[in-house]
C-alpha cells in the first residue's frame, strides 16, 4: 500500500466519521450505535496513521517503505503516547 493509497484511506474513514455524526444528529442511528462505529473508525484511523508514520520514516532513512505493513489494532492502541 503506498502513501497515497493510505491518504485515501485515512480521507474515507474520516468521511464515513463526518456522516456518522449526521446520522445522529438526524436520529437516523442510535447514540450507542455511532459510538461503536466511531470507535472502529478511531481504531482504523490509528492504523492508517501509523503505517503512513513508518512509511515516511523508512523513506527518511533510506529503507524501503514497501516493506512496512500494517500493525496490528491491538499493537497500535496499545503504544504508549
Amino acid at each position: 500500500m503506498d502513501d497515497n493509497t493510505v491518504l485515501g484511506r485515512i480521507n474515507g474513514l474520516v468521511d464515513e466519521e463526518h456522516k456518522l455524526r449526521q446520522q445522529l444528529s438526524r436520529g437516523e442511528i442510535s447514540s450507542a450505535e455511532e459510538h461503536t462505529r466511531l470507535k472502529e473508525l478511531e481504531e482504523a484511523l490509528d492504523q492508517c496513521w501509523d503505517l503512513l508514520r513508518r512509511r515516511r520514516a523508512a523513506r527518511e532513512f533510506g529503507n524501503d517503505p514497501d516493506t512496512e505493513q500494517a500493525h496490528s489494532t491491538s499493537e497500535v492502541e496499545g503504544y504508549l503516547q
